[in-house]
């Protein structure tokens, strides 16, 4: 079993809590809240037992690491109504939310640097996603203090992101140890595997790509509204 650091994995605890408090600010339901915090004890238990560690099964338990979390956003997201989530305090939470994507970055490079995930799912390698935490507070502050940004700046930048976030599940996907893995046979994606790193792909991944979702549909929505409004006064 590989030795994981005390201190990195304390810290990706810490920034998977924050994550959730983040998400938290955007709706305030503690049904919600809860059932999150149940499923992350469900896979932190499995990844620490190492049921996702287990290798040469049908389907790979990798699928079971990142597909539930993924497919729940991506169906939530789908079947939430938009005056539920469209508001201009969810969209500012929904951009904040992504300053922890730099944190994560910091992770990923630490246990990169212990041997359990290739170079390039790090800032080093092809994983430019450190760059959507480090522009979020910059797009905040311009687009919510400021102003200097308008909603097509921040539906743009989300978009970026989110090929950016989709770049680094590619990466990730494509360098496990799984039946279609096609990079990184020397140093493969083991990392996610260990606990607490499991909450990686299982909760910050979803909670991520779902952020996005919703604020791409908020703005897109914002601007179906304010062009109506320009055709009813023309």
């Amino acid at each position: 079993m590989a030795e994981i650091s005390t201190s990195i994995a304390l810290f990706f605890t810490c920034t998977t809590l924050i994550t959730l408090w983040c998400l938290y600010q955007t709706h305030r339901s503690r049904k919600h809240l809860s059932a999150i915090l149940i499923w992350m004890a469900v896979v932190g238990v499995l990844g620490y037992l190492g049921f996702y560690r287990v290798q040469n099964t049908i389907p790979p338990r990798f699928i079971f690491l990142l597909a539930p979390g993924i497919l729940f956003a991506i169906v939530y997201f789908l079947s939430t109504k938009n005056n539920r989530i469209g508001n201009a305090q969810n969209l500012r939470w929904l951009t904040l939310l992504h300053t922890i994507r730099i944190p994560v970055e910091i992770v990923l490079y630490c246990i990169f640097i212990e041997g359990l995930i290739p170079g390039l799912m790090t800032f080093e390698g092809y994983n430019y996603d450190i760059l959507s935490g480090i522009s979020a507070p910059i797009i905040y502050y311009t687009v919510f203090v400021k102003k200097w940004i308008g909603t097509r700046g921040l539906l743009i930048w989300n978009l970026i992101c989110l090929g950016l976030l989709i770049n680094v599940l590619t990466i990730a996907v494509l360098s496990a140890l799984t039946p279609i893995q096609q990079l990184a046979f020397d140093q493969p994606n083991i990392g996610v595997t260990y606990f607490p790193f499991v909450w990686l792909p299982a909760v910050i991944v979803p909670i991520v790509l779902y952020s996005h979702l919703v604020s791409i549909r908020i703005l897109l929505n914002s601007r179906n509204i304010q062009t109506e409004a320009n055709n009813g006064l023309s």
